[in-house]
């Protein structure tokens, strides 16, 4: 009967234990965006390193008010040149711009309503504005 427990306790458990010991790690480059072109991002010494994600960070990835941008994930690699963004609640998300790290956030000025991932407020239905963030600012602001 113990034996029974112990097995079942580590069967639900190993699967965490595993994702735990994926090395969360980032990558920075230039946004690669495009019509029929998995999104990725082109680092200094040129490599193309090519991005998945969730539905939401995808939604992210193909913003058109990012093509370009300085831009770094958080996550972990799959292949030498594949990287799998964290979830979108996990806040991987960044821009740099004029030397600073910046969190991809989107805000409704009307409703004042944040967002992680582009699209119409969820209550007026108006586009969200792309807003990048100071990361340190998260902890103290009551509307995200």
């Amino acid at each position: 009967m113990m034996t029974r427990r112990i097995l079942l306790f580590s069967a639900a458990v190993l699967p965490f234990r595993l994702m735990a010991d994926e090395q969360r790690v980032s990558v920075r480059g230039r946004l690669r965006q495009g019509d029929g072109v998995k999104p990725g991002l082109t680092t200094k010494d040129g490599k193309t390193i090519d991005l998945a994600g969730d539905s939401a960070t995808l939604g992210v990835l193909r913003d058109t008010r990012l093509k370009d941008a300085d831009f770094e994930a958080m996550g972990h690699f799959t292949g030498p040149a594949e990287f799998q963004i964290d979830p979108i609640y996990k806040k991987a998300l960044f821009a740099w711009r004029d030397g600073k790290r910046l969190m991809v956030t989107y805000w409704c000025e009307i409703c004042s309503i944040r967002a992680w991932t582009p699209g119409p407020c969820q209550c007026c239905q108006r586009p969200m504005k792309l807003d990048l963030r100071d990361p340190a600012l998260e902890d103290t602001d009551p509307t995200n």
